[in-house]
């Protein structure tokens, strides 16, 4: 989890060959309406991101009765949110990947998405909750590289234990 530019795809992706796991880009998730919203530098409410998480928590659900662990790179920033995300997958953990405001817009300034400009950066960083004790996590600083953020990060979930024939991991 984290805001645009924060590196969720990467470091994803490298935990899930890293575990074993297929890894799952959130925004291929989400509906056409939200992504061209995003294009044209809208931020999404909570009314666009609703289906989404939905779906998303479907996911997480879908594989964890599967007894199948699975990374999805998701922004999870608000707390609501996350709960939406734990009805489904009661076990989720939240990998957060933080870092400042100017390490983040220099992180989006130096790549090109699909469909999230920078000019949303401000909005997700004013969205953003922080995790609260209870919800499972590990933070993760990513001014690390990526491939030491995955590391870290899979040392930090065999450090809770996850099982990944009954959990599911953001």
């Amino acid at each position: 989890m984290g805001v645009s530019g924060s590196g969720k795809s990467t470091v994803g992706d490298l935990l899930g060959r890293r575990l074993g796991v297929p890894f799952i880009d959130g925004d291929d998730l989400h509906p056409e309406a939200n992504k061209e919203k995003m294009r044209t530098g809208i931020p999404l409410d909570d009314v666009d991101r609703r289906p989404w998480l939905m779906e998303i928590g479907r996911t997480l659900q879908l594989r964890q009765q599967a007894g199948e662990g699975v990374i999805v790179a998701c922004s999870a920033l608000k707390r609501r949110y996350r709960d939406l995300l734990r009805e489904h997958a009661p076990e989720v953990v939240f990998l957060h990947l933080q870092g400042s405001s100017d390490t983040l817009a220099a992180r989006m300034a130096a790549r090109n998405h699909e469909f999230m400009p920078a000019t949303l950066l401000a909005s997700q960083l004013e969205a953003l909750e922080p995790l609260a004790a209870d919800e499972r996590q590990v933070l993760l600083d990513v001014r690390k590289s990526p491939s030491e953020l995955a590391d870290r990060a899979a040392a930090a979930l065999d450090g809770l234990a996850v099982d990944w024939t009954t959990a599911a991991g953001d």
